[in-house]
Parts: structure tokens; C-alpha cells; sequence
């Protein structure tokens, strides 16, 4: 009798069914590793069975031991032994790592927290695990491996049977991995069941006793480690073909809009950690630049080093039209003619609660509208040409963005930075979260400024949407440029395979 068991789990969003009917299974001691491409349902699956996504909200059964469960939220998933670890940590930077340990489960007599216990547990816990960790000092002031590793701690204080890690290695250095590992190895000794969700196929075979593929929301196969190779776990996990709603891309190459050379990144948390690992590359006029990998590999920290808005250390030399151009910040690109469409727009690309107006002109506006008095007629006839032209569905310039669908409010970013005239743009996720409608109009614009010379630098974690659009693509893995292919050589396995840090 399996530990675990996922039977038929569909889970929809509106207009988007992210699983279709995965089921899944674990056994006690078992390390058995998730993967699939960006997007493939492996995080939403798990968030079903931590009780994020209630009962309720999905169909499908999960059984615990034998017995059918009833997940309502994430302490009745927490009650069944079940411990999730997030690739974004939920650790209180300003509380002790005991603190953090026991956060809303702490040892208390009549409602007053004994504190001498709670470290005392603490302490036995982290002595347990082999963690040189003291349970008394802030979690802020530890570095974000070990900050990982108490993540693992806090998960196992609940007694957990069954541990999920999702991307648990992405800020870890080489030595805190092999210190993660031997953890996990004790555990699964004693039982512990583990669900392993990386992009990391060396790690996965290390490590795993059997691995499931996720492919579109649906389980593809699972196999054990010993019977399936790294190629084939790749060839599985991609499995489909560029569809037809892609425009032909029949771009015309000009001179390099721009050259970048020998960039160096470093992690805001981690100073000795490059994000990105001396990166050199150029992008035409009129040419679409995809960038690939998978997370974690440095694609928006490599836009962000460019375009100045990298917080942590960053070197490099940057050429516009033939000249060097000195960025320091935002404003300085966008002074060069650098454009850049967020990843997250609501977050960086769109004030909300703004109208559209006041939102497409905002990155133009000195040139749009004067450099000291705004002038809002001439505002008002600049933001009607995007918003004819990318077809935005709204009464008027002055209706709120907040109140547009997804594919709407990328259109107002994608205007907004068109607005400013770049002579490069920076494409971030720019179909993330929209419909397949809106995404062929944003194909079709992207296609469109392409021929019209604008050059073009395109991140995407949907492989089909880099091989549909890109003229020529760049392979990341772990900061470090992975591949390159011009569009007649990136095939799925090819661009997969230089993502995972295994190029055919």
C-alpha cells in the first residue's frame, strides 16, 4: 500500500485547466522526483495536496496510508504529516531560527510560551539534523543556504511522513547541497517519504528512486531512475511540436542594435554568488533574440543587469548602435532606448489603480508630454496609437488598469514602453497569465516591430513560444550561457537539453 496516493487530480483556473486527471504515487523511505517544463502543473499539484488549493476546489482523490483525506486547508495537510517546502521561503527574517521553528505551534503553559522549551527542542532538532545552527540568533543574519536548511527544520519539527521540496538547491553553494543530501538520506532512511520537484537532472538521478514527467497539466509517464536516461526524461518532459500560432518570422537583420560583453551578476543575498556568469552576446535590428533555460538559470537577472535595475553587484560593458552606453539605472536605459516588459507586470509594469493614459505614458512622458509641465492633450493622442494599434479593449484612455483583463493590461505594458521609441526592447515573460487570443496579438506585434527593425530580446519558460518567435535563441543554465542556435537548429531537445546542463 502505497504512502501516497493522487488519483485523478483536475484542477482548473478560469479558462485554464493546469491538471488534467495526474494521478501520483509514493512509498515510505521513497525519493521520487517531479519534473517537467515551466508551466507543467508539478507546483500546483503539489499546492493540492499541502491543502493551498482546498478540497473543493479540485476533483480528484488523495489518499494517506489507505485512507481517503479531506484537505481543507494547509493544517489539515500539516495534521496528515505532509511538510511542503516552497522554492520562495516562509521564514520570519526578524524572528530566531527556534522562532521560525515552531511559529504558530509554539510550547506554551496557559497560553504563555515556554520559551526555555521551545529552544531546548530547538536545539535537539538541529543537533538531530547535523546543523551547526544556533536556535537563538535572527534568521535574517544567516545566509540563505542556511536559511534552507531551517526551512527543512521547521518542516520537521511537525513529525511530517512526507516531505515535499520544490527547487529546494536553487540558492544553495555545492557543499550546503551535499549537507542537504545527507539530511534527506538519513530521513528517507527512517521512512520519510520525499517528492522532489528540480530542474537540477543531476541531482534527480542522484537522488531518485523513480521519476514522474508532468507534461501540460498531465502525468506522461513515470519510470525508475534505473530504467530511463537523462535524454529520455528530456525528450518526455518537451514532447511537442511548435502549432501554427506562431507568425512566420521573415525579419530582415540590420547592424547590432546592441552588444553586450562580459556580464557579471552577483546575488543581492549571497556576495560570492554569481547569478549570472560572464555572458557576452548581440542583437540586430530587426531580429528577435530568444533567451531560454529553465528557473534559476539568470535570464530576468541578466535583463535586469542591462537595464540597471539589479540591486546586487554587476559588471559588464554595454554598446548601443556601435557606442558605449554608461547605465547605472533605469533611467539611463531608457535615456539609451531600452525598453523592458517586466516579468511580473502588475508588480513593476502597471500602477493599478491608474488609468490607461496615465500608466502607457509614464515611461515617456518627458518626451511625450514636456519636461515640466504635463501636457495631457498631447498624453491623450500618443496613448490612442497603441491602443488602436494593440487592439486594447477599454471605453476610453482614462478607464483604470486594474479593471482590464490579463491580455489587456500586458497590451498598455507593451504600449507604454513602445511609447518611449526603443531602439531595443527587453521582453520578460510577456504572454505569462494571458489567453491564447491575447497571446497571438502579442505574437503578431512582436512579429510586426521585428520587420519594422526594432531589435528584440525575448524570455520566455514556454519552449514553444521561444522556437515560434526567435530568429536565433541563447541557452542559459546556472548563470552560464548553455547553447546557442540559430531558429533552423534549436530543436525542443536540443534547447532542453543545453537548459538541464547536458547539450547533445
Amino acid at each position: 500500500m502505497p504512502l501516497l496516493e493522487m488519483r485523478n487530480i483536475v484542477k482548473e483556473f478560469p479558462g485554464v485547466r493546469a491538471l488534467d486527471g495526474v494521478s501520483f504515487t509514493l512509498e515510505a523511505g521513497e525519493f521520487h522526483s517531479l519534473v517537467g517544463e515551466n508551466g507543467a502543473g508539478k507546483s500546483t499539484l503539489m499546492k493540492v495536496l499541502s491543502g493551498v488549493y482546498p478540497e473543493g476546489t479540485f476533483t480528484g482523490e488523495i489518499l494517506v496510508d489507505g485512507g481517503v483525506s479531506h484537505f481543507r486547508g494547509i493544517r489539515d495537510s500539516e495534521a496528515a504529516g505532509i511538510a511542503i517546502i516552497f522554492q520562495e521561503l516562509s521564514l520570519v527574517k526578524e524572528l530566531t531560527v527556534g522562532e521560525n521553528i515552531f511559529l504558530g505551534k509554539e510550547p506554551s503553559n496557559f497560553g504563555v510560551i515556554n520559551w526555555s522549551e521551545l529552544y531546548h527542542k530547538a536545539s535537539n532538532l538541529l543537533r538531530d539534523l547535523h546543523l551547526p545552527i544556533d536556535p537563538r540568533v535572527n534568521v535574517g543574519s544567516l545566509g540563505i543556504g542556511q536559511q534552507q536548511l531551517v526551512e527543512i527544520a521547521k518542516a520537521l519539527s511537525q513529525d511530517a511522513k512526507i516531505l515535499v521540496l520544490d527547487e529546494p538547491t536553487a540558492a544553495l553553494t555545492e557543499s550546503e547541497v551535499e549537507t542537504l543530501f545527507g539530511i534527506l538520506r538519513n530521513l528517507l532512511a527512517r521512512g520519510v517519504g520525499m517528492i522532489y520537484i528540480s530542474h537540477k537532472l543531476d541531482e534527480v538521478f542522484a537522488m531518485s528512486d523513480r521519476i514522474t514527467v508532468l507534461r501540460d497539466g498531465r502525468t506522461v509517464s513515470t519510470h525508475k531512475a534505473a530504467d530511463i536516461t537523462k535524454d529520455g526524461v528530456i525528450a518526455a518532459m518537451v514532447g511537442r511540436e511548435v502549432g501554427d500560432i506562431f507568425p512566420n518570422p521573415d525579419h530582415e537583420h540590420g547592424e547590432v542594435a546592441m552588444r553586450v560583453s562580459n556580464l557579471n551578476a552577483y546575488s543581492i543575498d549571497v556576495p560570492d554568488k554569481k547569478v549570472v556568469d560572464n555572458i557576452s552576446f548581440d542583437v540586430r535590428r530587426g531580429e528577435v533574440l530568444g533567451i531560454a533555460g529553465l528557473m534559476g538559470a539568470g535570464r530576468t537577472e541578466l535583463l535586469m543587469s542591462i537595464f540597471g535595475a539589479w540591486q546586487g553587484p554587476v559588471s559588464r560593458r554595454i554598446e548601443i548602435g556601435g557606442r558605449q552606453a554608461n547605465i547605472n539605472s533605469p533611467g539611463d536605459a531608457i535615456s539609451q532606448g531600452v525598453g523592458f516588459v517586466t516579468e511580473d507586470r502588475k508588480r513593476f509594469g502597471l500602477i493599478l489603480e491608474q488609468t490607461i493614459l496615465d500608466n502607457m505614458t509614464l515611461a515617456g512622458l518627458r518626451t511625450i508630454s514636456g519636461k515640466f509641465v504635463t501636457n495631457r492633450t498631447r498624453e491623450t493622442i500618443a496613448a490612442k496609437g497603441p491602443m488602436q494599434s494593440l487592439r486594447i479593449k477599454a471605453n476610453s484612455p482614462l478607464t483604470i488598469a486594474g479593471t482590464l483583463s490579463g491580455g489587456n493590461q500586458q497590451k498598455v505594458v507593451l504600449g507604454k514602453w513602445l511609447l518611449t521609441n526603443p531602439k531595443v526592447l527587453f521582453l520578460d515573460e510577456p504572454t505569462r497569465g494571458i489567453d491564447v487570443g491575447a497571446k497571438q496579438e502579442i505574437y503578431a506585434e512582436i512579429n510586426r516591430l521585428a520587420k519594422e527593425g526594432l531589435a528584440i530580446v525575448l524570455v520566455s519558460s514556454e519552449l514553444p513560444e521561444v522556437l515560434g518567435l526567435s530568429d536565433r535563441i541563447i541557452v542559459l543554465h546556472e548563470g552560464r550561457m548553455a547553447g546557442q542556435f540559430t531558429r533552423d537548429e534549436a530543436t525542443p531537445e536540443k534547447v532542453m537539453a543545453a537548459a538541464t546542463g547536458h547539450p547533445q
